[in-house]
């Protein structure tokens, strides 16, 4: 047996001399040989903050800058950069006032009712122009309490008042 160190941690070892003719014996475990690969560094993820380890050719394919855990992270953070006339896929933006809302922060709760079901939960433009999509010109209904406001002009005036 021939002594050996080790190249990533320099600890002693030994090894079959045709290994060392070889040029085999370079490391004591798998462990210090795979860390001896390991060229890139630990980032965090831009998204959630979490630790990853990026080789040095992901580092410098990056556009952003930014690092992401997992492709999900990264469309989250892809999702909040690219909307309405940044993303590629805008025309007017006439159908954008379902998201308008949520991307304020406003809960799906029905404002008249206060239903919390967000299956039967529209967006109801108050002044019913449907090209003003302002966040104060939006407001939650359920679908019972919007088609009450749109049928019953009576009904709409009594239910009005809260959200007016």
């Amino acid at each position: 047996m021939v002594k050996r160190r080790c190249g990533e941690c320099s600890k002693v070892f030994y090894a079959k001399p045709s290994h060392v003719a070889y040029g085999f014996a370079k490391y004591c475990s798998r462990k210090c040989s795979q860390l001896s690969l390991k060229k890139g560094k630990e980032v965090l993820c831009f998204q959630c903050g979490k630790k990853v380890y990026r080789a040095p050719r992901m580092m410098e394919r990056s556009k952003s800058g930014n690092y992401f855990c997992t492709k999900s992270c990264q469309t989250l953070w892809r999702n909040q950069l690219y909307v309405g006339d940044k993303h590629a896929n805008y025309k007017d933006g006439k159908a954008s006032y379902r998201t308008v809302l949520s991307r304020q922060g406003v809960k799906k709760i029905c404002t008249l009712c206060k239903t919390k079901d967000f299956r039967v939960i529209a967006v109801h433009h108050i002044d019913k122009n449907r090209k003003n999509n302002s966040v104060e010109n939006l407001v939650y209904l359920c679908h019972n309490c919007h088609h009450l406001v749109h049928r019953y002009p009576q009904e709409r005036d009594k239910l009005m008042v809260p959200i007016v």
